[in-house]
């Protein structure tokens, strides 16, 4: 793959004055990010998820390339500075991406798929992946590189990180029909496998084990593997007893997310709404 190639090249040089070519080098690359046909993860033959590492150190080489410009509307009301490699991403009504009024930002370089809904105000960072049907709620986060599925739910003020680095990292993965309750986060390259919900205040990060209550299981990240959550559980914040004498005799607890259940009938009629809201 020649760009792949010629971004590596450049990304391993140091930093300095760049040409004319080397610009647009890097703007075809962003724009491959922009159509969704360049991404930071991806499936492998096998189905497991891949970090392309290459894609990663083109992000960081636009950071690199870039000089700080002011970016603030004419106007004058408001002031914005920032590397001119990431302006804000511009859209037309043929991309059939629904952005409501009221202070929302996508950085370019992201790609965001037709049918996407975005509530103000939340933000995208460059290089994430938000697939078909999904719905950003007011005040949540994509972070850099995060791979959405297609028709996921991401409530309000949830916040996904991205993780740009380290380079070999697995970005965050939140796969098809996911619904993430209100204030959750979910950070360090946790993947959350298809139709599973986190409840409302559910936080999953790559040191938090979660406790599967159904199939008696405690769930890791590992040396080798990230922290996945299986497909169609149902997440809640719990706690669990500290251990040690002092920590039973002063009665404390730490944050445990738990697993109570797997999606069922019940569970599906308390989501159809979200197919009225797209």
């Amino acid at each position: 793959m020649p760009l792949r190639e010629d971004i590596e090249q450049l990304a391993a040089r140091e930093a300095g004055e760049y040409s004319g070519e080397e610009c647009a080098l890097f703007a075809e690359f962003k724009a491959g990010l922009n159509r969704g046909e360049i991404r930071a993860a991806e499936r492998n033959a096998e189905g497991a998820w891949q970090t392309n590492a290459w894609v990663k150190r083109g992000i960081l080489l636009g950071f690199r390339m870039g000089a700080i410009v002011d970016m603030s509307p004419a106007d004058g009301t408001l002031q914005f500075l920032d590397k001119n490699t990431y302006p804000v991403r511009k859209f037309s009504t043929d991309d059939r991406v629904r952005i409501v009024p009221g202070g929302s930002s996508i950085r370019d370089g992201a790609y965001i798929a037709p049918g996407v809904v975005c509530m103000p105000p939340m933000f995208v960072n460059a290089g994430a992946y938000v697939d078909e049907g999904t719905m950003i709620d007011s005040h949540a986060l994509v972070g850099s590189c995060a791979q959405i599925g297609k028709r996921v739910h991401l409530s309000a003020a949830a916040q996904v990180g991205g993780v740009l680095e380290p380079i070999g990292a697995i970005p965050v993965v939140i796969e098809d029909d996911v619904l993430v309750g209100g204030g959750c986060g979910v950070y360090e390259g946790t993947i959350v496998h298809e139709r599973a919900v986190l409840a409302a205040g559910t936080i999953l990060t790559g040191s938090t084990p979660v406790y599967d209550l159904v199939r008696e299981k405690i769930y890791q990240r590992t040396p080798e593997a990230p922290l996945e959550i299986p497909a169609g559980a149902v997440v809640v914040p719990g706690s669990r007893s500290v251990r040690g004498e002092v920590g039973r005799a002063w009665g404390l607890s730490l944050y445990a997310p738990v697993i109570v259940k797997y999606r069922d009938e019940k569970t599906e009629r308390a989501v159809q709404l979200e197919d009225y809201l797209r």
